[in-house]
């Protein structure tokens, strides 16, 4: 099962809440270059679910996801915590097609 919205109403450089079937809940990103990346909105640290809401940005490299609550950078491609990699987000699969993103449960 998967999510499916307009591309446009994704920003670059930023992030949108979305909702899976069974109450899952995924933060989506744009980068500049437009690339598309899902990851979990439940920040591990806080376990609050502000992801959607962090800052996206680049590490040395790495696309990067701060979340706000306590600064921690997640990358990405692989949801690992840049700061702490022992911890890590899920990753959701991204598809973006005539338009249309879609994001599916793992």
């Amino acid at each position: 099962m998967s999510v499916t919205f307009p591309l446009a109403r994704l920003l670059p450089n930023r992030g949108v809440a979305a909702l899976l079937p069974g109450d899952v809940q995924v933060a989506v990103f744009r980068t500049t270059d437009d690339q598309v990346f899902a990851l979990s909105n439940i920040d591990p640290f806080s376990r609050a679910a502000v992801m959607s809401r962090g800052i996206v940005g680049d590490r040395g490299g790495v696309p990067v996801a701060v979340s706000p609550m306590h600064k921690n950078a997640f990358d990405l491609r692989t949801g690992v915590c840049v700061d702490d990699p022992e911890v890590s987000l899920e990753v959701y699969p991204v598809r973006v097609d005539a338009g249309m993103v879609m994001v599916g449960a793992p």
